[in-house]
C-alpha cells in the first residue's frame, strides 16, 4: 500500500485538479464551426434530444439531458445497450441523437449511431477523435482537443469528461436563451429545492423586477 506524507497528497490532488481546469479551458476550442451547427440543430429542434455513451461518458449524457431539460429542451438519456435492445424505437423524424465518445471506438454507441442516422434528423457527436468511427457517422461533430495528461494515465476519464460536461453545458444556455425559455418559465418548471425555495428572490436578482411567491 502507498503512503504519501501531507505534501506528497497535497501534489498529487492539486495535479489532477490542475488537469481538469486544463481540459475544460481546453474546452474553449471546442467551439467552432462544428458547435455552431450543433447549437442551431439542437435550438431549433422540434422533437426531442436523446443523449447517449457508454461509461463516464454515458454519465455526462444522463447530466446533459437532465441540463437541456432545465432549460426548455426536451431531452432523454438513451444508453446504447438499451437503444440496441429496442430502444431505437423512440426515435421519431424530428428528433436529435448526441452521442458522446471521448475515442469515438465504442461498438455499441457507434451500432446505435448507425442505425438512428436513418431514424432521426441528425447524429451529434462530441469526440476527442476526429478520424474515429464515430466521427465519421456523425455530422456535425464537436471536436474536444484534450492535452494528453487530461486523464489519469490516459484512462480514466477524467478531465475529458468535465470537458464535455463544459461543452454540453455551453449548449444548453444556447439554447435556454435561443428558444427565449426566461427565467420565470424555468424557475416556475424548478419548484424544488434550494432552487424553488428562492425563486422570488432569484427571479428580482435575474430580472431586475419584483418575483412572485
Amino acid at each position: 500500500m502507498a503512503r504519501l506524507d501531507d505534501g506528497e497528497l497535497i501534489a498529487l490532488a492539486r495535479a489532477v485538479v490542475d488537469a481538469d481546469a486544463k481540459a475544460v479551458r481546453a474546452a474553449l476550442e471546442a467551439v467552432d464551426d462544428g458547435f455552431v451547427r450543433a447549437a442551431r440543430l439542437i435550438a431549433g429542434c422540434d422533437g426531442k434530444v436523446l443523449l447517449t455513451g457508454s461509461g463516464t461518458s454515458g454519465a455526462i449524457a444522463a447530466r446533459a439531458a437532465h441540463m437541456l431539460s432545465v432549460c426548455g429542451c426536451p431531452a432523454f438519456p438513451l444508453p446504447p445497450g438499451d437503444a440496441l435492445h429496442g430502444g431505437l424505437g423512440a426515435l421519431q423524424p424530428n428528433d436529435l441523437l448526441i452521442a458522446l465518445s471521448k475515442g469515438g471506438g465504442s461498438a455499441e454507441v457507434n451500432e446505435f449511431c448507425s442505425r438512428a442516422k436513418s431514424l432521426c434528423k441528425a447524429v451529434i457527436a462530441v469526440t476527442a477523435a476526429p478520424n474515429s468511427p464515430l466521427a465519421r457517422i456523425a455530422d456535425p461533430v464537436v471536436m474536444l482537443k484534450l492535452d494528453a495528461d487530461a486523464d489519469l494515465g490516459d484512462v480514466v476519464a477524467t478531465g475529458s469528461s468535465l470537458a464535455a460536461a463544459a461543452v454540453l453545458d455551453a449548449l444548453c444556455e444556447i439554447v435556454r436563451v435561443w428558444r427565449d425559455y426566461d427565467w420565470r418559465r424555468l424557475l416556475f418548471t424548478h419548484p424544488s429545492g434550494a432552487v424553488g425555495r428562492d425563486a422570488a428572490r432569484t427571479l428580482a436578482r435575474l430580472t431586475g423586477a419584483p418575483g412572485e411567491d
